[in-house]
């Protein structure tokens, strides 16, 4: 879940170094060996830590790393090291830095959303959409995940999800009856449905719907719908979840949070060295267990 494919490695590369690094080679540094070092600025939920060693260890350096994704630390904890010539070092920084910033702060606030459903009920999870940037989706399910949550939806093709804009195409038939058609569709998928009202709401779950997911719904109007709703049926609350009403969401009976807030997160901030090898310092020896090398 934690890396990415080598085409997807340098694809990124290639957005940053389309053809050559052209500071490095003027100055004729490029074959110096060097180090680079990655630690946290702040308190960090880190992610995409793996994909950083990957696009390091691409471009030719030997990488250790001495956390995982998922790992919450406190500022100044060390997070990678990459040694290698001053040529692939550079090539990769950047892309690898931003990266990691990027996708610690989608995992931060992933963190901070499942910290305040899991306070008031540990087994309610928080669910992240598809809403990511085009282009992005995979590197931005690393980050929710390693924040804790899990994903609504990897694509149109995993989940019967009935909208509005599908029953727009339907007008004559009601809930019952697209329940029906689906079911006949997608035998083995359990079938979700967005509904905007509690009266609709009600209508979906009289109608066998396994999954409703209540679109902008208050906290109230969630409470109201699972005062009345069977226990196998999961009530998803939807639009508009962070933080500061996560927790009235779970206490109202919502089973499940979907979101696409954490995509909106501001990115964590890497601290980074790059050295000479005759300047840098032994790697700590105080590395966890988990430390992994990447060649």
């Amino acid at each position: 879940m934690n890396r990415i494919t080598i085409a997807e490695v340098e694809r990124l590369l290639a957005e940053d170094v389309p053809a050559g690094d052209l500071t490095t080679d003027a100055l004729a540094i490029g074959a110096m060996p060097g180090r680079l070092t990655f630690a946290a600025r702040g308190p960090t939920t880190v992610a995409g830590i793996e994909v950083a060693g990957q696009i390091l260890g691409h471009v030719g350096a030997t990488v250790a790393l001495a956390v995982a994704s998922g790992t919450t630390v406190p500022a100044g904890t060390p997070l990678l090291v990459a040694d290698g010539q001053a040529g692939a070092l550079h090539r990769g920084w950047k892309v690898a830095q931003t990266l990691v910033e990027v996708l610690s702060g989608i995992a931060g606030a992933a963190r901070s959303l499942v910290d305040a459903a899991a306070a008031v009920d540990p087994a309610v999870r928080v669910a992240c959409t598809r809403k990511t940037v085009p282009g992005t989706r995979r590197l931005s399910q690393i980050a929710v995940v390693a924040g804790g949550a899990v994903l609504h939806r990897h694509g149109l093709s995993e989940t019967v999800l009935l909208f509005a804009e599908h029953r727009a195409f339907l007008a004559g038939e009601d809930l019952a009856a697209l329940a029906a058609r689906l079911r006949h569709g997608a035998p083995e998928k359990r079938l979700v449905v967005e509904v905007g009202e509690p009266g609709e709401a009600r209508r979906a779950i009289a109608a066998g719907f396994d999954v409703i997911q209540l679109e902008k719904f208050k906290p109230d109007e969630v409470a109201a719908v699972a005062a009345a709703r069977p226990a196998h049926v999961l009530l998803a609350a939807a639009g508009g979840i962070d933080p500061s009403n996560a927790a009235a969401y779970v206490r109202a009976g919502a089973g499940l949070l979907v979101t696409s807030w954490p995509y909106t997160a501001r990115p964590a901030e890497v601290a980074v060295t790059i050295v000479p090898a005759d300047r840098a310092e032994t790697v700590p020896q105080t590395a966890p267990p988990s430390v992994s090398i990447l060649t």
